[in-house]
């Protein structure tokens, strides 16, 4: 078949990957020159499968209300005269509940633990390189409370097979001992050794380089104004060139791809999708003392900031500082105020490990759900087929989400367990009451 993919970020180039695998002709269009130029351009660079616990669980109605007033707050709900904003924040609301926070746990393990296993194996496969670590990941609680609070997801996440281990502060220092500049402070920690870190950004770029070779087309530099129904297909979609020119591609399927946009454009074809815009940070930064810099890829729970350090192919080591999550529509303003916040926490954390002086910030829009469950599958038009709203588990996710994808667009059965859109599930069946 002809497909066409929406977006070249991280879902759209693994969507793009393996459907070109299964012998589909690919085009992918997106609006930038180059791919991976806009979410996935300087993200946290974890392959996080313990980052299991969704945004949305029992503590967050009580920590959204408490950070209201707070600029530099992990988690800001920028109150807008915005109807989606209310509305999403009402299903957030619903997503709070334990057992929903269970269930979607259950969710994101399983697809990030396939996802993580297709990213080892497509790495064996082509041999692309991106300053990955495979190091694992240790969540570190300089909060008692919080760390408390770690118990109960990380035991479902290791019943799931995701060994998120529950480790004392002295063995996190074993693990990393750039932590030894707060160990007083160190509640503990817990430690997932199959997860991760990497440059995905360039990672996605080798990738759309392997693709292209592959035979799969790129059309940069075109902005996707519609996508026009037919008797209940899709037809073509409407861009402009980059010299502004208006066309039409057609297709016989096509995948949305295009993370926070996606729902602008699904909203007149009458699909609705909750996805809203969470900004996210991040902080780029020269290892200044080697000594002081943190080699595992870090979480830090109570701040929500991931940390990476990543080599550049010249051999230039940098530090990596992404996280917390700011809902304003679709402003991509960087707000110095929270830039000064991770730089502020980076330097409690490990003083002098990298030069503030030479800090390169971004933002990036992460198209969250309610629940931090990415929309995988079908909708109600026979050839129109989604991969978008992976939050803050978009590079986590890619692979996994691409290849199954790919095979539902190919008429082939997933080969993970997920709540894939468009899948009919029988209700579950409750035993009757014994006396």
């Amino acid at each position: 078949m002809r497909v066409v993919v929406l977006g070249s970020g991280l879902l759209g180039l693994t969507s793009a990957h393996y459907l070109q695998q299964l012998g589909h002709e690919v085009t992918v269009i997106d609006r930038q020159p180059t791919p991976a130029a806009e979410t996935s351009f300087a993200n946290g660079g974890q392959i996080s499968v313990s980052h299991a616990e969704p945004w949305a669980n029992p503590s967050a109605p009580l920590k959204v209300l408490q950070w209201l007033a707070r600029e530099d707050a992990p988690l800001l709900f920028r109150i807008r005269a915005d109807m989606r904003q209310w509305l999403w924040g009402l299903q957030f609301l619903r997503e709070c509940t334990p057992a929903r926070t269970r269930h979607n746990i259950e969710q994101i393990v399983r697809l990030g633990t396939y996802s993580r296993d297709t990213l080892q194996q497509l790495r064996a496969d082509i041999g692309l390189e991106y300053a990955e670590r495979t190091q694992g990941i240790l969540h570190f609680y300089t909060s008692q409370k919080e760390f408390d609070g770690a118990e109960a997801p990380a035991r479902q996440m290791r019943e799931l097979g995701c060994d998120r281990r529950v480790i004392s502060a002295d063995e996190a220092l074993r693990i990393e001992p750039a932590l030894a500049h707060i160990r007083p402070q160190l509640a503990g920690a817990t430690f997932t050794a199959e997860d991760e870190s990497g440059d995905a950004n360039r990672f996605a770029r080798g990738l759309a380089a392997r693709a292209e070779a592959a035979g799969v087309q790129f059309r940069m530099g075109h902005t996707i104004t519609a996508l026009r129904e037919v008797g209940g297909r899709i037809d073509h979609v409407e861009v402009t060139d980059p010299d502004g020119r208006f066309q039409r591609i057609r297709g016989d399927a096509f995948v949305l791809a295009m993370g926070s946009f996606s729902p602008l454009l699904a909203a007149p074809l009458g699909i609705r999708l909750p996805i809203y815009p969470a900004k996210g940070y991040s902080v780029t930064m020269p290892v200044a003392d080697a000594s002081r810099a943190h080699q595992v890829s870090l979480t830090d729970d109570e701040y929500k900031l991931v940390f990476s350090r990543l080599t550049t192919p010249d051999g230039v080591d940098r530090l990596r500082i992404a996280g917390t999550a700011e809902l304003n529509g679709y402003d991509r303003n960087l707000n110095p105020v929270r830039c000064e916040a991770i730089v502020r926490r980076v330097e409690q954390l490990f003083p002098g490990a990298g030069d503030a002086s030479q800090a390169q910030f971004w933002t990036g829009l992460r198209p969250a759900t309610p629940s931090n469950l990415p929309l995988i599958g079908r909708t109600k038009l026979g050839n129109l087929f989604l991969n978008t709203g992976h939050g803050t588990l978009g590079w986590t996710h890619a692979c996994g989400s691409g290849k199954s994808i790919a095979r539902i667009v190919s008429g082939l059965a997933p080969e993970v367990d997920y709540v894939f859109t468009g899948t009919e599930r029988p209700a579950p069946r409750v035993a009757p009451a014994t006396a």
